[in-house]
């Protein structure tokens, strides 16, 4: 990678923000990049959705985060939000990340995620180090984090769509390596 890059992808629920970010991560880790971080993944039962799970994507460890039938002080929509399986979970793989990959990717900096203090002081922490950083972002949040996100000047914001989101972690890949500016 020619130099320290900091991506963020936003775009509408269901856009593919996770799935281009996965395809960005095994982009990488076949050119022998390490990655860690953090990764949302749909909890689906009937075709439906029906929570989420959050995993170290280092470790694969993973917890359920976002559930409907978890009943919680914390409601995004309908679904209840454990907080504790953030913090233990996503929180220490970031962390970790930033200790000890190349690459640190935190997804997703939404609304059920921006209720923990720890997250948001391990995305601030995972932006302000010397590490390439790949962020999905919620698209329509005013959430203070997100606004500081969006606002910083080191932070290229990538919108994923239905129509670009396959050519997208390729354009992300030559950005990384400094071939588009």
């Amino acid at each position: 990678m020619a130099a320290i890059v900091k991506i963020g992808l936003t775009g509408l629920p269901s856009a593919g923000k996770t799935q281009t970010l996965i395809r960005i991560i095994e982009m990488l880790e076949a050119e022998g990049k390490t990655v860690g971080g953090l990764i949302t993944e749909p909890i689906v039962q009937k075709s439906h959705r029906m929570g989420f799970f959050v995993v170290d994507w280092a470790t694969k460890k993973k917890k359920r985060f976002a559930h409907v039938s978890i009943k919680s002080q914390i409601m995004v929509g309908k679904y209840g939000v454990d907080i504790n399986s953030l913090d233990t979970v996503g929180v220490a793989a970031i962390r970790n990340a930033c200790q000890n990959n190349d690459v640190v990717v935190i997804d997703e900096v939404g609304k059920m995620e921006v209720e923990s203090e720890k997250f948001i002081a391990a995305v601030k922490d995972a932006l302000d180090a010397d590490k390439t950083c790949i962020l999905t972002l919620h698209k329509k949040s005013r959430n203070p984090l997100l606004q500081d996100i969006r606002r910083r000047d080191d932070i290229r914001i990538l919108e994923v769509t239905p129509v670009n989101r396959n050519l997208l972690p390729y354009k992300v890949i030559k950005l990384l390596k400094g071939e588009l500016l």
